[in-house]
């Protein structure tokens, strides 16, 4: 059972004590068991239990409501699904990252139209930010969104795109030139129906997620597709990342915690020359820098999370602190617990195997680990 203990401290409210007690329970009778064989089958089944289960509403705004999103809450669930399930956490995340940019920049009308069914779990959403030869250097993006008229013509590539070619909409950054570098970027809403968009590749990786190269080839969107101002894309992409930055250091704290459990369990049943594993020192040493490294990074999430939800309006230090801190010492934490199961943590279908695989991506995505680091030198530098 993972340790609760955490959220005795301040930086959380009744609700969210509250919200993770009823998660808890809702993951551990949906979420045991699921079939992942079919990676895209799955994916949409978990996007349709979560929206069901209500879970989703916390992803995106009420259309009706404050365009705010409550960090604290996103990152208790992505915590709570990445401790149950990798691909939970997956689908739960994207539907908010997807629709991230409507939420907090989008018209009434997008809202409208996008945001009950992305919370409902019946349209799936993702945000198409990386192209082939721009991951991190946002500011160096080369597609481009073309004015026509009353519309926009898009043409460009997107690559590593999370929920492509399942997605029913795309939030789409392209140059539209009004400056350069990150000054002349721009944000739209793109249906996954569009003509012109197409799907060029599948892209597999260690842990099975949808994930596809996109093709732009005189995509035209109306000009209401537009999300926020012209010009403003760069600052509507950074302030979503500043959202979910920190939630992806919560689902790298969820599998940690995971290990962490599966590491107790193996070393107290395990017996070795008459006794059990836990009694040698060296054992004992481990699980306690695991722990350590467990309830640092729980200090470091949320920490930034607190501090978006209470008005902050930028947590960019922060939340690259957690980021970068989480994930590393999640591999480190991971990686330990493996070792301690012996030849059965590498074994194909393990749990400790398993978080191994799902583990490595979350150093790379959203901010590679070590532009993290120039974020935050630069970040301290300028204070």
């Amino acid at each position: 059972m993972a340790d609760k203990s955490f959220l005795t401290w301040p930086f959380f409210e009744d609700h969210h004590r509250d919200l993770a007690g009823s998660l808890e329970a809702w993951a551990a009778q949906n979420l045991a068991g699921i079939d992942h064989r079919d990676t895209d089958a799955a994916c949409r089944a978990l996007v349709a239990a979560l929206g069901q289960g209500g879970w989703l509403n916390h992803a995106a705004v009420d259309p009706g409501g404050e365009a705010k999103l409550d960090v604290r809450t996103l990152c208790v669930i992505r915590e709570t699904l990445a401790r149950h399930d990798g691909l939970a956490d997956y689908a739960f995340a994207m539907q908010g990252l997807g629709t991230g940019a409507i939420s907090l920049f989008g018209t009434d009308a997008q809202k409208a139209a996008w945001l009950p069914k992305v919370r409902a779990g019946s349209a799936i959403s993702a945000f198409a930010l990386t192209e082939p030869q721009s991951g991190s250097d946002v500011a160096n993006l080369t597609m481009t969104a073309t004015p026509d008229g009353d519309s926009y013509v898009l043409s460009g590539e997107k690559t590593w795109i999370s929920n492509g070619g399942i997605a029913d909409v795309y939030t789409v950054f392209a140059r539209t030139g009004e400056a350069p570098g990150a000054r002349g970027l721009s944000a739209f809403v793109v249906p996954a129906d569009t003509p012109g968009l197409d799907i060029v590749e599948r892209l597999d990786t260690i842990a099975p997620h949808p994930l596809a190269t996109l093709r732009f080839s005189d995509c035209r969107v109306p000009a209401s597709a537009l999300i926020g101002e012209r010009g403003a894309g760069f600052k509507i992409a950074m302030s979503v990342l500043d959202v979910f930055r920190s939630t992806v250091a919560a689902a790298a704290l969820g599998f940690a915690r995971r290990a962490l459990d599966e590491a107790i369990a193996r070393v107290t049943t395990r017996h070795v020359q008459g006794a059990q594993l836990f009694d040698l020192q060296m054992v004992q040493g481990h699980i306690a820098d695991m722990a350590v490294d467990v309830d640092a990074s729980a200090l470091l999430v949320y920490r930034a999370a607190w501090a978006k939800d209470n008005g902050a309006p930028r947590v960019t230090r922060e939340a690259a602190m957690a980021k970068l801190f989480s994930t590393d010492q999640a591999q480190k934490v991971i990686d330990r617990a493996v070792q301690l199961h012996g030849g059965d943590g590498v074994r194909t279908g393990e749990v400790v195997e398993k978080l191994y695989r799902e583990i490595r991506a979350l150093r790379i995505y959203e901010g590679a680990s070590d532009v993290q680091r120039v974020i935050i030198a630069r970040q301290t530098l300028g204070q």
